[in-house]
């Protein structure tokens, strides 16, 4: 009998310690972080990781605050068994993740970030490229998710540029994650503005 490996959604990924009782600063990926009073089992693994439940640590969230000041736009995260900072360590790194079937159900026009990775920019009937990467836009000294700013998707184009591309209503048509398609009208020269050329990198 073969196994299926399940495809995982990451709602945050943990940074480090935050506090003396082994609760850990976490950047979300999720514009809903009140899901944890519900999803309280979920899964940690490195980030990436493709394998079975069996291969990935099992975790019960016990409880969850959202940190104002330099940390505002991430959680806090207290999971069962670990209960110091030592302990809150050997997690730091590591993402936290649910199978797909386990997801909570979004509105019609939200989707998981994790979900964008491997779906096809067109823009009008021109494929620009597949989502490699998407990239948060940070305060200056990088320790702190600026909320009100656009994530950017890191689309890798046939020739291999690599083109930001802004993930704004504005510029969205249809997201289809179930065919990996994100339909877009983007403005005229965005595409090669924000162009970053394989033989320049």
């Amino acid at each position: 009998m073969t196994q299926t490996t399940p495809a995982w959604i990451v709602l945050a990924h943990l940074l480090r310690p935050q506090g003396r009782k082994g609760e850990v600063l976490a950047e979300l990926f999720t514009d809903f972080p009140e899901r944890f009073e519900k999803q309280t089992r979920v899964f940690l693994a490195p980030s990436g990781f493709a394998g079975e439940e069996s291969e990935a640590r099992a975790a019960e969230v016990v409880g969850f605050w959202l940190p104002v000041g330099k940390n505002e736009g991430r959680v806090v995260l207290q999971m069962a068994g670990i209960e110091t900072i030592s302990d809150a360590e050997t997690v730091a790194g590591l993402d936290v993740l649910v199978p797909r079937e386990e997801r909570l159900a979004l509105d019609d026009d939200s989707v998981y970030i994790s979900e964008l990775i491997g779906c096809t920019v067109y823009d009008g009937a021109m494929a620009v490229g597949v989502v490699g990467d998407v990239q948060f836009a940070t305060t200056a000294d990088g320790a702190r998710r600026l909320t009100d700013a656009a994530p950017l998707l890191e689309v890798e184009s046939a020739a291999g540029d690599e083109i930001l591309i802004p993930f704004v209503k504005a510029f969205l048509v249809a997201v289809n994650t179930e065919s990996k398609r994100i339909e877009m009208k983007l403005p005229e020269g965005l595409i090669e503005v924000n162009r970053i050329s394989a033989e320049k990198s």
